[in-house]
């Protein structure tokens, strides 16, 4: 099991370093980007961002779920695969940017809801340049999984935090020097964006080819496209809810739930390291009865590790609004707790997704994500009106614990694990009594009161110690902490051993890569 463990360790460690990075670096630049940005122009840039991702699930077809499934099988040719798979997307992407183009108003309208006819200008030119940002963002997410194909760590490290300091340097150009506001955080990730899809496109050059085969398009594409529409309707659950705040509240309070996610995503830095190796480990236990027991435990560390993030950012949430952001986007604290608290159900939601690839019925996974959109867009209609942003919190916590449920109900039928109940209690009483005793009893403002929420969220291990959360064999990996030396050596050991990968691990959706890595 320790094996296990320091494999799925070391593997997320090496794919989560350069998100760690770029994460640390777009909260460090919040200050500046708040300041000249109003809260309705950052509002406008997120819902754009988050539109680009989800036109770009469609119109890639799932063809990066195909090349992640085909490149490695033995009887298949690895630079075909790549070839065709590039080329099916380098015109899908053109065509869907090239069909959107002329419709950039009426999408202003739906997506920005704007008041003025000067609004209306402004949004239909926003939204010609996120047209044009699909076709970027869709290629350079292919770009970056060759090297992950190619098991090129240090490249997709170098290439990653390379583009996000580019991407700074023009933003910071256009947004604070010319004022260019929601124009200039697009144009700023986009327009780097093209020029590192060039420069990636002259190094794979001898692999890559725009000359469609369509026999073989046709056998990935009868793989990837059924995993599309379950992609969509998952992510929407982070698009729509926006939407339905920009027509209800406006688009000034869209911007404050977009900081709040921003803040959030401190979560989902985990979670994506784990979505990155997690596949590989769980498909590489060939026993079933190890696999079931592997994953139980597994998914209590895991959830356990997200439920002190989500601990540390409903404490300080005030604070960490107050020193990172504009005393405009103040209000935002109000939801980074609850957008934690979802983001932490996804992460339970992809394990289940990989426990049921497992099974190979992964035809559970559309009706799934729909129940989840449902809800959600019931929920938001409900909670918003009266609620705000906060309303919008808790139908994206909602949403999240009906996928959670379906997906429980589908994998218990087809591939039961026994889940360590017990456990996942004691995490579940930690966190909110930890929570509830810092929002009842502790400061909000001073000094004072950021170091005790602070030292109330450091408790949160000590607690689980406590309750009897760690078994033997953990509180002695909690002993050997003191050794660090021996714990890297133990490390580096089982990162040099080769991985066998049994499924699909394609089937773990893609789509946050697209959109936290490539922007601020």
């Amino acid at each position: 099991m320790s094996g296990y463990l320091r494999r799925l360790a070391t593997t997320g460690a090496a794919y989560t370093a350069a998100s760690i990075l770029s994460k640390l670096i777009a909260v460090a630049l919040l200050p500046l980007y708040t300041r000249h940005v109003t809260p309705g122009d950052y509002g406008a840039a997120e819902i754009l961002f988050a539109g680009v991702v989800t036109a770009s699930i469609v119109v890639r077809l799932g063809l990066i779920e195909s090349v992640l499934r085909y490149y490695y099988r033995e009887d298949e040719d690895p630079d075909r695969i790549v070839g065709a798979t590039f080329s099916g997307l380098f015109w899908f992407s053109t065509l869907g940017a090239l069909v959107l183009l002329p419709f950039a108003g009426p999408l202003s309208e739906l997506l920005l809801d704007p008041k003025t006819p000067a609004e209306l200008h402004t949004g239909t030119e926003l939204t010609r340049i996120a047209i044009g940002g699909l076709w970027v963002a869709t290629l350079f997410e292919y770009l970056l999984t060759l090297y992950r194909l190619d098991e090129r760590a240090r490249a997709y490290f170098i290439t990653t935090i390379t583009n996000v300091l580019a991407t700074i340097a023009l933003t910071v150009i256009l947004v604070v020097g010319v004022g260019d506001g929601a124009r200039g955080l697009l144009l700023g990730s986009y327009l780097t964006g093209a020029a590192f899809v060039a420069v990636l496109i002259l190094e794979q050059r001898r692999r890559l080819t725009l000359r469609v085969d369509p026999p073989l398009l046709r056998r990935l594409l009868r793989f990837g496209l059924p995993t599309m529409p379950a992609e969509v309707s998952l992510y929407l659950l982070n698009f729509v809810d926006r939407l339905i705040i920009v027509h209800y509240v406006g688009l000034s309070e869209a911007g404050l739930y977009s900081i709040a996610v921003k803040f959030a995503q401190a979560v989902n830095v985990l979670v994506r390291g784990f979505q990155l190796a997690w596949p590989p480990l769980a498909y590489s236990i060939r026993d079933d009865d190890e696999a079931r027991r592997t994953y139980a435990t597994i998914i209590t560390l895991f959830l356990a590790g997200c439920t002190w993030m989500v601990v540390g950012l409903w404490l300080l949430a005030q604070y960490l609004l107050r020193f990172f952001a504009a005393p405009e986007f103040f209000d935002a604290y109000e939801v980074v707790g609850l957008i934690a608290a979802a983001v932490t159900l996804y992460a339970l939601y992809m394990v289940m997704v990989v426990v049921l690839g497992r099974t190979g019925r992964t035809e559970f996974n559309l009706p799934a994500a729909l129940g989840a959109l449902a809800s959600n867009v019931v929920l938001n209609l409900l909670l918003v009106p009266p609620l705000g942003i906060v309303g919008a919190g808790l139908a994206l916590v909602g949403s999240y614990l009906v996928v959670v449920a379906l997906m429980y109900w589908f994998t218990e039928r087809l591939f039961p694990v026994p889940y360590e109940w017990g456990r996942l209690a004691r995490v579940l009483f930690a966190a909110a009594a930890l929570i509830a005793f810092g929002e009842l009893v502790l400061p909000t403002a001073g000094f004072a009161g950021f170091l005790a929420r602070l030292a109330l969220g450091l408790l949160y291990p000590a607690l689980l110690l406590a309750t009897g959360f760690f078994t033997n064999e953990e509180r002695g990996w909690l002993a050997r902490l003191r050794h660090p030396r021996e714990l890297a050596a133990s490390f580096a050991a089982v990162r040099a051993r080769p991985a066998a990968v049994e499924g699909d691990p394609g089937e773990v959706y893609e789509a946050e890569r697209i959109d936290e890595d490539s922007r601020f």
